[in-house]
């Protein structure tokens, strides 16, 4: 089975069991990347049972927008019952990387906004302490030098995402060789960095499900089980 098959099965597992909490008034927050599609496109089979989506970037958006789903603005759904996304990076605490697809930011706020967060990954995602994938970090572009030499003092090697724009506006850092022991302090630490608009730790709310592929098969982790 390759990456794709793999990811196609997380997408239709997740779309599985976030059906005890649909009902015809519902909305589900739904992430960005590409095993966040292969969700969005198993949507496409119950979109029936549930009101619509929030989406965390116009890709997901215009992807949902294709299969007849609803997309409404987080604004006028209020509380989300569930929010679905994959990870970069994910360790034993559940505590995350995201935002390789540069969505960090708007991933952060629906997952904040959503009652359950399952998170779907392939088990190349699992790692024992997070920093082996490059951190990124959303940033106004004034303060993109002056934020940097900080990330220097912590260690990290910043690098600038070329010919990249989020959909905010806004420029990605992506920091290099850091040693995230203790990621919810580490997360608080730089959202106190004047500038930074969002980083890609997902500490301070991690997942609190975890679908993750094991040797061909599909299971459901808690934290601490896997």
């Amino acid at each position: 089975m390759n990456q794709d098959q793999t990811k196609q099965l997380l997408g239709q597992a997740a779309a599985k069991a976030i059906l005890p909490l649909m009902d015809p008034e519902t909305f589900i927050g739904v992430g960005t990347g590409s095993t966040a599609n292969y969700f969005i496109d198993a949507l496409a089979d119950v979109r029936h049972l549930f009101a619509g989506a929030v989406a965390s970037s116009v890709a997901s958006a215009d992807r949902l927008k294709a299969h007849n789903i609803l997309v409404i603005s987080l604004n006028e759904s209020g509380p989300l019952s569930v929010y679905v996304d994959g990870a970069d990076e994910i360790a034993p605490d559940f505590s995350m990387i995201k935002g390789g697809g540069g969505a960090l930011t708007r991933e952060k706020i629906v997952a904040a906004a959503a009652e359950h967060f399952i998170c779907i990954a392939d088990q190349t995602k699992w790692v024992s302490r997070l920093g082996r994938f490059p951190l990124p970090i959303e940033v106004i572009p004034m303060a993109r030098s002056s934020i940097a030499r900080k990330l220097v003092g912590f260690g990290g090697t910043p690098v600038l995402r070329e010919n990249f724009i989020t959909d905010n506006g806004n420029e990605i850092l992506d920091v290099h060789d850091l040693t995230i022991d203790e990621p919810v302090k580490f997360e608080s630490m730089l959202n106190d960095i004047p500038g930074v608009v969002t980083n890609g730790l997902f500490a301070l709310r991690p997942a609190d499900q975890l679908i993750m592929d094991d040797a061909g098969d599909i299971h459901h982790y808690q934290p601490g089980q896997r």
